[in-house]
């Protein structure tokens, strides 16, 4: 059974940041995509960043670029997202997801999912 678990999330002020984490377990990963989708409080879900397992492609939405960075650790199974110059419009609940499409983790109806974790950015 896949599971996908975040950790990491917090309250932070505004210029702030913070590292999200994704352990991964129950298959092998090195063909998928993981990926990163936050749902911010009265919006729709919004895809933030994604990495090829196999290779470590990323891509990310163009508000992070520049400021976010995803990442993988292929001994811990473990996906990261490194947030910094944080915003209050980035606040929001992260989740983790995992697909073998690029296509379903960017319109997030990727296979796989975390229980999500929670940052929020004060101003």
């Amino acid at each position: 059974q896949v599971q996908l678990v975040e950790s990491g999330g917090g309250l932070v002020q505004a210029g702030g940041s913070l590292r999200l984490s994704c352990a991964a377990s129950g298959r092998t990963f090195s063909s998928y995509y993981m990926g990163w989708f936050r749902q911010a409080p009265g919006k729709e879900g919004e895809f933030v960043a994604a990495i090829r397992w196999s290779g470590g492609s990323t891509y990310y939405v163009d508000s992070v670029k520049g400021r976010f960075t995803i990442s993988r650790d292929n001994a811990k199974n473990t996906v990261y997202l490194q947030m910094n110059s944080l915003k209050p419009e980035d606040t929001a609940v992260y989740y983790c997801n995992a697909d073998w499409s690029s296509t379903r983790i960017r319109d997030g109806t990727a296979n796989y999912w975390g229980q999500g974790t929670r940052v929020t950015v004060s101003s």
